[in-house]
């Protein structure tokens, strides 16, 4: 279940989340199968590698999740934080962020949730430099695909993954409207994006993550409240 448009994005932040692919390099082509006009085109997308790339589509075996992924909460079959440790490691300390550009963050995603405007029935995740400056953004009926959208995004850009250099323009945080779940805290961790800032509550597993993934998550973020459930140290005044 997901929004249409851009779903290139989508499935390329997916494979990206679970692992599969590494960086940019890693794809040859993303296109919709089939031809415009036949029943179902648009609904199915086809992602080839690149000259020399082997996918792992073992991990995506190996996580339980089979090639279906939902639109649904929670830990989506990962066995437990461990596993996700060993393909991914913690991030490292760094960079300082203001609790202003937190605010300006959360403000800024809320100001280009565009469909949500029309409809009150989409959630919205948006990418903003340690300034607060927004990257980009997307929307989707499920939190978890509006993250995917952003991450494929950043990636085709090459501002995440391999090559992608550490600098003032990178992202570094990550607002997200609704709750932020476990799976959130992953797909930001393997995006190496350090705060999360949630309009809403964490759960309790997403916290545990955030926690051994040297991860900053913020929840309750409203004007100038905010609730800071792990690493407070990289969260300046």
């Amino acid at each position: 279940m997901r929004t249409p448009g851009e779903d290139g994005d989508l499935a390329l932040g997916f494979l990206y989340a679970e692992g599969i692919i590494e960086s940019a390099a890693d794809v040859g082509s993303v296109a919709h199968c089939g031809r415009p006009g036949s029943e179902g085109f648009g609904n199915v997308v086809e992602v080839t590698p690149g000259p020399g790339a082997t996918l792992e589509w073992e991990r995506v075996e190996a996580s339980r999740r089979g090639t279906i992924t939902t639109a649904a909460c929670g830990v989506c079959g990962r066995r437990s934080i461990d596993d996700l440790l060993t393909v991914c490691t913690p991030l490292p300390d760094g960079p300082a962020v203001s609790r202003g550009a937190v605010e300006r963050a959360v403000e800024g995603m809320r100001g280009a949730q565009s469909v949500f405007e029309r409809t009150g029935g989409t959630h919205a995740a948006a990418v903003h430099t340690a300034a607060g400056e927004r990257l980009l953004s997307r929307e989707d009926v499920g939190r978890h695909n509006a993250v995917d959208k952003v991450v494929g995004a950043l990636l085709k850009q090459r501002l995440v993954g391999g090559g992608a250099a550490p600098g003032p323009g990178s992202p570094a945080i990550l607002a997200v409207s609704g709750r932020a779940s476990f799976e959130i805290v992953q797909k930001a961790m393997r995006a190496r994006i350090p705060v999360v800032a949630s309009v809403s509550a964490p759960t309790s597993l997403a916290v545990d993550l955030a926690v051994r993934a040297g991860l900053t998550l913020l929840g309750f973020v409203r004007g100038q409240r905010v609730n800071v459930y792990a690493h407070p140290a990289r969260l300046e005044a």
